[in-house]
């Protein structure tokens, strides 16, 4: 198995999870009906903090869900007291990371092969052709990555987010990398909100912040999304400080907000559906 660690360039797919269908076409890896939804974060368990309810929601309508994750996480915590060694600790969490992804119906994941804490320095044409391959494949109608300040200025964070946002552009465009697939024209680029969202959904009135131009109900799915936090296990202490030690632990679970980058004008802010306007 290639390490997470290394620079090499590796895209590693995995269907990992496949859920049934409410609502939208059933769906089909290679059926062009069955819109997909590609998320773009840096460390293993940001899929889960920052939208595993939306991939539960969407993944349950028969959207294809796919994680683009471009680091290992090896800088992070092991937990406390650690689960592992830190020589270790890089495999345990994709081992994390792919049972949150079964458990949030994640289609799926992209092992984009850098180093944490170093992703800001990753070579832009090699992480350009691995994003754009994927966009190109994938053909996703909305893309979901970190704003331009990585919610909370960590180094990853913004660089993940200013690839992803090159790559999107890029896709579209048939001068670059030709050989990785017809262009792709993403119909939405939206980002996390700059605030954590687990603290804007405390909020009375969300609608009258900003930057919150989706508000995505996903309580019915606070339990599983519950499950694939726990999943990241190393990671608990997030997970207590920021939802399960909350006394509105209900509350901050069942909503996840996001913001429009790119995409068509919205006919009111908040939305409550990510495709909403895509056709």
């Amino acid at each position: 198995m290639a390490s997470l660690w290394t620079f090499d360039c590796i895209v590693s797919l995995l269907v990992v999870a496949s859920f049934g269908s409410a609502g939208r076409s059933p769906k089909c890896h290679n059926d062009a009906m069955a819109p997909t939804l590609l998320l773009v974060f840096a460390h293993p368990d940001d899929e889960t903090f920052l939208a595993g309810g939306t991939a539960c929601k969407y993944s349950a309508e028969g959207v294809t869900v796919v994680l683009a994750t471009a680091t290992g996480g090896e800088a992070g915590k092991a937990g406390d007291p650690p689960l592992c060694t830190r020589e270790e600790l890089p495999a345990l969490r994709e081992t994390e990371l792919r049972r949150a992804a079964a458990l949030v119906g994640i289609a799926e994941l992209a092992l984009l092969g850098y180093r944490d804490r170093d992703l800001a320095a990753a070579p832009p044409d090699r992480i350009r052709e691995q994003l754009v391959t994927l966009i190109r494949r994938c053909r996703p109608a909305v893309v979901v990555t970190f704003d331009p300040n990585g919610a909370n200025l960590h180094p990853d964070h913004i660089a993940i987010s200013r690839f992803a946002s090159d790559a999107v552009t890029a896709a579209a465009d048939p001068r670059w990398l030709p050989g990785s697939g017809p262009p792709h024209d993403v119909g939405r680029l939206a980002w996390v909100p700059g605030r954590r969202p687990w603290q804007l959904a405390r909020e009375d009135d969300m609608a009258a912040h900003p930057g919150v131009d989706f508000v995505i109900d996903v309580s019915a799915w606070r339990d599983r999304k519950a499950a694939a936090l726990r999943a990241h296990g190393t990671q608990h202490q997030s997970a207590e400080r920021n939802f399960f030690s909350q006394p509105d632990c209900d509350r901050l679970l069942g909503v996840e907000l996001f913001r429009q980058a790119i995409g068509p004008r919205l006919i009111r802010r908040p939305l409550d559906d990510l495709f909403d306007g895509l056709g």
